[in-house]
């Protein structure tokens, strides 16, 4: 297997996961902590495996460029989720 097949089929697979999986949690816990709601232990573990995940993956997006556009709106909508639940910790721990 060629190394252009290896990540088409890399890229395949995380496409596919990103579609059915990492997407619509993201968005699950993008409303969650736009609604002031705070993450709980599956959250944070599962934004933990995300941020592994694409370090593993960066060389892979690095040496395709035309998921870099995607690659970043991702990581960007990470960013949003883990500074509103940052914020929404530090509201709840004010109001104690």
């Amino acid at each position: 297997m060629t190394d252009t097949s290896k990540d088409a089929g890399i890229i395949q697979v995380l496409a596919e996961q990103l579609e059915t999986k990492r997407l619509p949690r993201a968005l699950s816990l993008k409303e969650k902590v736009d609604s002031g709601e705070l993450l709980d232990e599956a959250d944070i573990m599962f934004l933990e495996q995300v941020f592994e995940d694409a370090q593993s993956i960066g060389p892979l997006v690095d040496r395709h460029p035309e998921w870099h556009d995607l690659a970043t709106k991702m990581m960007a909508l990470y960013k949003e989720i883990t500074e509103k639940a940052l914020e929404n910790e530090k509201a709840k721990g004010a109001g104690s």
